[in-house]
Order: C-alpha cells, then structure tokens, then sequence
C-alpha cells in the first residue's frame, strides 16, 4: 500500500475533443504504465464506439506510478497517481460529477484553437462547487492556428482563473506534458483519512463480468480493503466476502489490498448489478463505519422514447439485450409497453440525444437486431384537480383535460458560446423556441456567451443542428435541468376512421398543436392505402378537431355492363354501391402499415 502523502488522485475535465483521453495516453506512455509498443491513440477508450466516434462515453480510471527526484537531491521519490478520464458531453454529465466525487484535484483542459466551449464552463463550475484544486492547461499549443494568449484571456474571464497559473502542452506531441505531471504532485493534496479507521470506500461506479459477476470500482476513504474481508454495502444492507482486490493499470491487476487514498475495485461474487448501488459505501460487516459516506443523486431520465424490433419475433432477444445494456450503465432505464401500430417493445429513459443515439447503436450492432424508435419525449409533470402531482412520461398517459388543474414542463438553463456576428440569429432562434433570455457576456471581442431558459421538449429536437448551422459550425451549447414550471401545453391525438391511434399522439404546446397536427393528418394521408370506403384522418385535441385531411374510397364501375337503356337500371346499381359503401364505412377496419409510422416519425424528429 502507498502511503497517503504519495498519492494524487485527479481527472481530466474538458469540452468535447479538446484532448482529454489523448492527454491520458501521454501520462500513460511517460510514466512506463504501457510500453511504446502497446500505445495506440484513446488507450482508455475501449469501447468500438467510442473509438469510432472519438468521444468517452465512459469514465475510466487507471492507475499510474510516476518517479520524480526530490528538489535539490538526486534522491527519486515514487508517487501514485490515480486519474479518471471523464466524457466531454453534455448527456455524460452524471459521469463526471461520479468522477469528481473520486479525486481531490481537477486538470481543466482548453484548446488553444477552439478556446472556452459551453462544457467547459459547466465542468470547470461542477469541479468547483466539488471542492477541488484546478490545474488549468491550454492545449494543442503545436497547431499553426493555436491562440494560447487569447485562450488564457478567455480563461481569466469566464472563470476566474490567474492567468500565472495557466500551464502549455501538445498531448499529440508530448511538449510541456512533464510539467503538467510536476504541478499536479504540488497543486494537488494528497487524500486525507487514516488506516486505522473503520473501512469507509465509495462506489462511483460499476460493470457486469460474466466470470466474476459484478466488479465494483471503488475509491477507499479511510481503513483497509483487503481480499477475504466481509464486506457491506451500508444502502442496502448486503453482505459479501471479497474475492479480489485489484488496481486498474489500465487493465484490471489483483493486490492483496487498497488503502486510504486508493482508487481500485473489488469482485465479491456478486451476481446481481441491482445490489450495487452507484454512490453506496462500503464497510467492514464485523466493524462497520458509523456513517455512510454522501453519495450521488440518482441520475434522471429526461428523455423517453420506445424501442420496438422490426421483428416482433424478436422481443426477447431486445430484452435479453436491454437487460444486459442496463447492467453497464445505470442511467439507463427501460420497461415492457405495448403499441398498436408497433406491437410489444419497451420504453426506455435516456439522459439525453446522444445517449438514445449510443444505446440504439450499441444494441444493433451487439445483438443483430433491427429496431424501430419512436419519437422522442420528455417528462412532464402535471398537478390533478384533487391536489395529487404525477410523473408522464408517455402521452398515453395524460389524464382528461378535466382533470388536470396545472399542466409542467421540464426547463433548462442552456449556455450558448458563439461568434459575436452571431447573437442576433441565436436570440431569434430561441424566442421561437419559447426561450426566456437571461445574460449576454463577452468572452473576447469576437466571441459571446448567450444563457437562456428553455423548456427541454425544445431543445430535443434540432436545437443543435440549427446552432451548428447558423454559426457554421463555431457554435458549442451545453444544458442543466433547473426545474418544472407551469405551461400551456395540450394533448394532441390523432384519429384515423374515428379510432385514436396511440402511438402517433404527442404533447405540444397549444400555440404550436395546429401546426403540428396539420402536418401529421397530411403526412398519414399519403402513406395510407385507399380503401373500399372514405376515410377520415384527424388531429384533435380532446373532443375538438382541429385537422383533417381525407382519404377518398377506391371506386369500381358498377354500371360498366350496362349497354345503353333506361338511366334507372344505373340509378339503381348506384344506390346499392352507396349503400354498400355506407355499411363499409361503419364496420371496416382502416390497416395502418408499419412504415406509415415510420415515415410519421422519422418526418416528425427532422422537422
């Protein structure tokens, strides 16, 4: 075991792409933890996805030795260095306040290129409230288009950073890395807590093994952890006898035990993922801790959408792969629901976007399956009549309108960083969004920060996209949930031959529901097929109908073997015809087509 004064626990905080995981891969390569030849780019990075799209979904911890000499002595000192490589997106949030939990000292990494980004500021300010020492570092200095002095500016602005303590690196080429590894030994403490102490270690987080059952990553506070120890896991009450302890280096390496100040796991034959829990303390069951430790906040959903195979032969296979995606990633949530235009699928509760976008993509290409998604939604709340406050998360859910008193929306406060030339387009673009301006502030006198309120329903969509657009790509938007207020927002369903198809119904808000509902009735117009009788396709909201578009009947030529003659013969085979129709009319059944609603929905997200 290492003692405390030796120790640094740290991560790397960031915006997306600014170098976090390559600046890892250089601490890794320097200090001997891989060899020259082992070294490819985002060693951490072990997912095909997040190699592929050059982003860390997933927080990865790894533990380092790193020898330095003493001042003024030839005499080397080992240290130990714990550092979490945390996401840069705005949907991995809950990733890295876990991090951070984890350490005592933060690098705040910038591009020289790009300067302060929106995920910046958020990081930087989640690191503070956290308590921890920030190590400021300007990145990809080597590029031609580099603006360290105008970054360091930027810096001392937004977030209040000396600029004497600003440290120069190229994580690509290795320049000034040696200095950033000296001023994170003297900036940031060492861990506090003692050995003596009852066993106090906290779970930030978890994954499931098919040999060992659950690995659980842990970060000892105060006392020992050692291999054979009963254990407790102080939320639920549980108890196991530790199979191995071991240390991340980067990959998984037993030792007979952790002491305080040490980041690492254990394996205790757990087979169970829902017996760990995210934030939970672990103790000493024969000398328990009189206290757990403050954990995190449960991570919330804020995004809905259904997921449904193509296949409805393959339902089972989604839930053995659901099942098996949520053992990973507990901020993943998904249960059971039923469509009649889809068949059995399950709704699942996503952090945000990119997040549905990464579970879709993991579960097709991990499980071969083909599937359908719904548009998404997010979480409303809504106040009944009689005083009760209830949670919807599908529109299928919504009680009538009778019964509602007060109808809530989910807001967030969205930070926009974009070129100067840019505000005025922005703030059009969030007032037809709904959005409440809250501040202007001047990064540098060619870049602004532009912070607005917004109901998230808004921001879900192509909020993004439309940013990307207008400011060609220059803009960058990050996003927290402050609450949920008050807001006119109906129920809009739409009626095909007068039957309420539930997977085509949404919430809006009032002022946008015709809009909506127009575009949706002509949409299904064109991807029904005609049948024997007219057909009605209506969007309303409650019992009033607020558009309709009509679908007229296939007609045959009755009179076609009439040759001539009395008009009477005609009238009469006509009347019949009409009379059929009538009757048709009112016992048919209207087939909607699977790819109508496909067509629906993929047409509604790019709108």
């Amino acid at each position: 075991m290492t003692p405390t004064e030796r120790i640094r626990n740290f991560c790397i905080i960031a915006h997306i792409d600014h170098g976090k995981s390559t600046l890892a891969d250089q601490f890794l390569l320097r200090t001997g933890t891989i060899s020259p030849r082992e070294f490819r780019e985002q060693v951490l990075d072990d997912m095909d996805i997040e190699r592929e799209r050059g982003i860390t979904i997933q927080m990865h911890p790894v533990t380092i030795y790193y020898s330095c000499s003493r001042p003024g002595t030839s005499d080397a000192i080992t240290y130990e260095l714990n550092l979490i490589d945390t996401p840069g997106h705005a949907d991995f949030n809950y990733e890295v306040s876990r991090s951070l939990a984890a350490c005592e000292g933060a690098i705040l990494l910038v591009d020289a290129t790009q300067g302060v980004q929106a995920q910046t500021v958020h990081n930087a300010f989640l690191a503070m409230e956290a308590g921890l020492v920030i190590v400021p570092v300007v990145n990809k200095i080597d590029l031609p288009i580099a603006r360290p002095e105008e970054t360091v500016l930027e810096m001392e602005h937004s977030l209040a950073i000396d600029p004497k303590e600003v440290l120069f690196c190229s994580a690509k080429t290795g320049q000034g890395v040696d200095e950033v590894m000296r001023a994170l030994l003297e900036r940031i403490p060492p861990p506090t807590g003692t050995a003596e102490a009852p066993l106090r270690a906290l779970v930030f987080n978890s994954h499931f093994d098919t040999y060992r059952g659950v690995v659980v990553y842990v970060r000892v506070k105060e006392g020992i952890l050692r291999r054979g120890q009963r254990i407790r896991f102080m939320r639920t009450g549980r108890e196991y006898e530790v199979q191995e302890v071991g240390q991340f280096r980067p990959a998984m390496k037993p030792c007979e035990a952790l002491g305080p100040g040490q980041v690492g796991y254990l394996t205790a034959i757990i087979k169970n993922i829902q017996d760990v829990r995210i934030g939970d303390t672990v103790t000493d069951a024969h000398r328990p801790a009189p206290e757990p430790l403050p954990g995190y906040k449960e991570p919330k959903p804020m995004v809905y959408s259904g997921l449904y195979p193509v296949n409805n032969a393959d339902f089972e296979a989604l839930r053995e792969a659901l099942a098996r995606l949520s053992l990973n990633d507990s901020s993943f949530t998904w249960q059971p629901e039923t469509s009649e235009g889809l068949g059995f699928g399950f709704r699942c509760g996503f952090l945000g976007m990119l997040h549905r976008e990464i579970i879709q993509e993991r579960i097709e290409r991990e499980s071969g399956l083909e599937l359908v998604h719904t548009a998404p939604n997010v979480t409303y709340e809504i106040v009944l009549r009689n005083g009760e406050t209830i949670q919807v998360k599908t529109p299928q859910d919504v009680p009538d309108a009778g019964q509602i008193a007060e109808f809530r929306e989910p807001i967030v406060r969205i930070n926009f960083i974009i070129p100067a030339e840019n505000i005025g387009a922005i703030m059009q673009l969030c007032v037809e969004k709904r959005g409440t301006f809250i501040r202007t502030e001047y990064l540098s006198p060619t870049r602004a920060m532009l912070v607005f309120e917004m109901p998230l329903a808004e921001v879900i969509y192509d909020l993004y996209d439309k940013l990307k657009s207008i400011t060609r790509g220059y803009g960058t938007m990050d996003y927290e949930f402050i609450g949920y207020r008050p807001a006119d927002l109906v129920k809009l369903d739409i009626l095909v031959h007068g039957k309420r198809v539930d997977a085509l119904s949404t919430i809006v808000h009032r002022s946008q529901a015709e809009r909506r509902g127009r575009a949706l009735v002509k949409k299904l117009r064109r991807e029904i097929a005609r049948h024997q009788f007219e057909i009605a396709i209506q969007a309303a909201i409650g019992s009033r109908v607020i558009a309709r578009e009509t679908i007229a009947p296939l007609r045959k030529n009755v009179t076609a073997k009439c040759y001539g003659g009395d008009i009477t013969r005609k009238r009469k085979l006509w009347a019949r015809q009409a009379e059929g129709k009538k009757r048709l009319k009112q016992v048919g059944q209207v087939e909607i087509p699977q790819e109508a609603f496909l067509a629906v929905l993929s047409e509604d997200e790019e709108n």
